[in-house]
């Protein structure tokens, strides 16, 4: 059975403000080597806290070796309080994959652990569902015990439904016990290309163009971390084209997508702008 991999936050929710505080610490000299005492001064957290927020940025694709990540410094610049809808999708994307990140995927999402679960095996099945089913679908996937699952896997579905965290988003939304995908706020078409960029150099680098059915069919690809199918996607390809970000051959089958992006960054910055 898989591992949950959901203890780095130990029992801290995440927060965008308490983010926030650590990538400013972040981005000073020290960074996040300085000493925890002065860490603490710097960004009002408590003792126990401040590791466990720096794992949910870290996680989150905001902190890389104890100082902003690149995407981190972008987000520093154009949104340091990190109320834009853009920082939650991008906070959203890097947290989908657990703690690897855009290494190569595995054959079973669940082996990243239960985010990587959730967003990528268990909600593209159950676009409606309760706590309860959530858990009950966990406990046949996970090893750790029942009661453990349903206090971890809480931690995702705060995320993703409470305003301090990645709600605007709308990736997951509640209506009373039940909570509900498949509805999302979806960002602009920048970020959308950002996304697309870096999937690309995590799935067909070195390709100058790929088969548009490996794009939205991809496993733990675009069309799941965005909530949507795949049809739609392929609306979404159509105003990537639209913005130069992606040529599209679709005169003959098969359909191909051709890269039209420099760096993936300069994608980031353009969807702040907009």
């Amino acid at each position: 059975m898989a591992k949950l991999q959901l203890h780095f936050n130990g029992s801290f929710a995440l927060k965008k403000d308490e983010i926030s505080r650590l990538i400013y610490a972040a981005n000073q000299d020290q960074g996040l080597n300085d000493s925890l005492p002065n860490l603490m001064e710097k960004t009002s957290l408590g003792n126990g806290k401040v590791g466990r927020v720096k794992s949910w940025a870290v996680r989150a694709g905001l902190i890389k070796n104890n100082h902003p990540s690149p995407e981190g410094e972008i987000v520093l610049k154009l949104d340091p309080v990190l109320e834009s809808t853009i920082t939650d999708w991008l906070m959203h994307f890097y947290l989908s994959f657990g703690d690897r990140g855009l290494k190569t995927t595995p054959e079973n999402p669940a082996d990243w652990g239960g985010w990587s679960y959730f967003v990528y095996t268990f909600l593209p099945r159950y676009h409606k569902f309760t706590k309860e089913e959530l858990l009950y679908h966990s406990t046949s996937i996970f090893e750790e015990e029942s009661k453990v699952i349903a206090n971890r896997i809480n931690y995702i579905l705060r995320a993703y439904t409470e305003f301090t965290a990645l709600a605007s988003c709308k990736f997951l939304t509640q209506e009373k016990e039940q909570y509900v995908s498949g509805y999302p706020n979806l960002p602009n078409s920048y970020l959308l290309g950002y996304f697309l960029a870096k999937l690309w150099e995590r799935d067909f680098q070195g390709e100058g163009s790929v088969l548009t059915e490996s794009i939205l069919n991809k496993k733990m690809g675009l069309a799941a971390v965005l909530g949507i199918t795949s049809e739609a996607l392929q609306e979404q390809l159509n105003a990537l084209e639209a913005y130069g970000i992606i040529e599209q051959r679709r005169a003959v089958p098969p359909f191909q997508v051709i890269p039209r992006w420099d760096n993936p960054l300069t994608l980031l910055e353009k969807a702040y702008d907009r």
